[in-house]
């Protein structure tokens, strides 16, 4: 549906640039598509959040999962209104270039446009809480492979989300660019609707907070249980057994890079637990939890927990992930969780879902030997599995295997708020 939907934009703006068009307009109509697009990616997070803060309840509680897309559209559409208004009332008559250079012209500045165009429209549907095969299924949940995206027709997507990482990697950049905050957004988007129906957003801006001490390596006995669990994902497509009974769940963790096993402690802010359930940010998967790496070089990665600590030595894997009010003491609860940090990289930034993203304080980074006491925390009752998910088959007698806990009271939730404010400077 997505490269029928490419294809279909593409013919559509090469006919109209052809038959209602000039070639200077056409052209015009590129730069217009990439500023407003810059213009769309800059600011749709601090304009979504002003929905999404207000909406707890009331007339815009709809709203609140389709908030980051709907004011995406927006401010493209407005932007590209605007510029397109001038443009034509500042070049009121049409300038003809002769019969070859406005045909090839129109139809070459024609297909580009529709390009750049289909390209946000996929990336504007993939912020949208639709079912992980809409716009099209990046990724198989069934035989989960993070290092091997699909894509739509052209990687139109793909473009549009790499042209605006090179701007804001330039001039445009602030304290960090789109491509640091953001590094493979578009997997990042399907990541955060992976398992069950959990909301995409939270609605309270930071939702999290990272302490000192947050981040040291793992003790040798959970490194021990990563490596089970990692052996698991190559031999079980992507998916590792998380309770007894069999049922397994898809862990977007990448098998053929070198790792370190990391901790990293986060706390849910006990204001970002909210009565209504359809924007609570204590409720929550693995994959909808981002620790962002970087290098010296600049170039920033994506990493997803593979689960959290049970007890100092021992980690549990669990899809879904609830928060009560009464489970906390003070006004957060931390987690410590076990990422994978790929070797030659360092935690910088943790983001919370689609819109709250903090960055790790200097000096939280310590050595094994500083390590703080564990903050134990129990599974919750596990999220349901998606209809596209598969069921992968026993573990074996050599494989790690996770005691199942009982449920923890699941606190009614909220879902859906603040955007990075001062962390994202785009």
């Amino acid at each position: 549906m997505a490269s029928l939907a490419v294809v279909l934009i593409i013919l559509g703006c090469g006919a109209l640039m052809y038959f209602k068009g000039t070639a200077v307009n056409a052209f015009a109509m590129i730069i217009i598509a990439i500023f407003s697009s810059v213009v769309a990616f800059g600011y749709f997070e601090v304009l979504s959040n002003v929905i999404i803060s207000r909406g707890n309840e009331g007339t815009l509680l709809s709203l609140v999962p389709w908030a980051q897309a709907l004011c995406f559209l927006l401010l493209f559409i407005v932007t590209f209104g605007l510029l397109q208004t001038a443009a034509t009332f500042l070049a009121r008559n049409p300038v003809n270039l002769g019969f070859m250079p406005e045909l090839i012209g129109r139809i070459a500045c024609g297909i580009i446009l529709g390009f750049i165009i289909s390209g946000l429209l996929l990336t504007a549907l993939q912020m949208t809480p639709l079912p992980l095969s809409y716009p099209y299924e990046r990724f198989d949940p069934s035989n989960l492979d993070p290092g091997n995206p699909s894509g739509a027709l052209f990687n139109a997507d793909g473009f549009a989300t790499g042209l605006f990482g090179i701007i804001s990697n330039g001039s445009f950049s602030g304290k960090n660019s789109f491509k640091t905050i953001h590094p493979r957004y578009l997997d990042q988007l399907f990541m955060s609707r992976l398992i069950g129906e959990t909301s995409n957003v939270s609605s309270i801006s930071p939702a999290i907070e990272v302490p000192k001490p947050a981040v040291w390596p793992a003790s040798e006995a959970v490194k021990k249980q990563v490596e089970g669990f990692v052996s698991e994902l190559k031999t079980h497509r992507g998916k590792v057994v998380y309770e007894p009974g069999g049922k397994s769940v898809a862990i977007p963790i990448s098998t053929e890079e070198s790792y370190n096993p990391t901790i990293v402690r986060v706390g849910i802010k006990k204001r970002a637990i909210n009565r209504e359930t359809k924007v609570n940010g204590g409720v929550f998967t693995p994959s909808q939890l981002r620790l962002i790496c970087t290098r010296s070089t600049g170039e920033a990665v994506n990493a997803y927990p593979m689960g959290y600590l049970k007890t100092k030595d021992e980690m549990e894997i669990s899809p879904e992930i609830k928060i009560s009010t009464s489970d906390i003491e003070g006004n957060a609860r931390y987690i410590d969780f076990v990422f994978c940090v790929p070797s030659g990289y360092e935690p910088t930034l943790v983001e919370f879902k689609l819109n709250s993203i903090v960055e790790i304080p200097t000096g939280a980074i310590v050595s094994a030997d500083q390590a703080p006491a564990v903050s134990p925390f129990k599974s919750s009752a596990p999220a349901p599995e998606n209809t596209s998910n598969t069921q992968s088959p026993p573990r074996t007698q050599s494989q790690p295997q996770q005691k199942q806990t009982r449920p923890e009271k699941s606190g009614l939730s909220n879902i859906s708020k603040s955007v990075v404010g001062d962390e994202l400077d785009e």
